[in-house]
């Protein structure tokens, strides 16, 4: 075990986020004894291992008490602690919730984008699937088109901002379309994002551009449900 403590340790600092279906990242999901000793070396960096049941991935992330000593000397600080502006925050946010937000209620309603518009009496026995067989891309031109002039304009928003996310793990772009990245979904809290997205006036600004906003039910049974995949996971 302590070779394989090391090993997964490592490849965490090392590439800050590793595939939840990774051998080793399994094991920290299921044993309890290897979780615990992998959860006491990260602490003992002031890491901490971020996951969620929906994500498709785990990563290293700083402890709450840590985050002032390591980025309090930053101006960027103020709005995030990746050194993201406050348009590239607002713009994360925006590809957030066109992504997790539709995301999650498939996951929670066990629907696939192949099924969408279909109902499946037995989809509650289904597993939680991850990737993109429930996560859709967005069009860089339809985002640019919708939002780019609240952000700064089509160039910043194209030749900076998206290359920005896409180079912090946020985002993948491939071939014009915006798709999920491996922090995307575990780096960002759901349960205070979600609250705030379907009650809040971004859900207007994102309704006026033509987005479907999911409806506040879908949010709750997902965090109602979240702790149930743990239970499932560490069976």
């Amino acid at each position: 075990m302590e070779h394989e403590l090391k090993t997964l340790t490592a490849r965490l600092l090392a590439n800050r986020w590793l595939p939840r279906n990774d051998r080793l990242v399994r094991r920290a999901l299921v044993d309890e004894a290897f979780r615990v000793e992998l959860d006491h070396r990260l602490a003992a960096v002031g890491l901490q291992l971020q996951d969620n049941p929906y994500a498709g991935h785990v990563a290293a992330a700083l402890t709450p008490d840590m985050m002032e000593p390591v980025f309090g000397a930053r101006r960027e600080y103020a709005a995030s602690n990746a050194g993201l502006t406050r348009d590239e925050v607002a713009l994360l946010v925006v590809i957030w919730s066109l992504i997790v937000l539709p995301k999650r209620e498939r996951q929670v309603t066990r629907r696939e984008l192949a099924d969408e518009g279909q109902g499946d009496m037995f989809g509650a026995e289904k597993p939680v699937v991850h990737g993109e067989t429930v996560s859709a891309g967005l069009s860089e031109a339809s985002l640019i088109a919708d939002f780019g002039a609240a952000l700064g304009g089509r160039t910043k928003v194209k030749n900076f901002m998206l290359g920005k996310l896409a180079r912090l793990g946020f985002i993948e772009r491939r071939n014009g379309i915006v798709n999920e990245g491996p922090l995307l979904d575990v780096a960002l809290d759901y349960r205070v994002l979600a609250d705030r997205i379907i009650h809040g006036t971004l859900s207007d600004v994102l309704s006026r551009a033509g987005h479907q906003v999911p409806e506040s039910n879908a949010f709750e049974q997902a965090d109602v449900l979240a702790d149930d995949e743990f239970d499932e996971e560490d069976a």
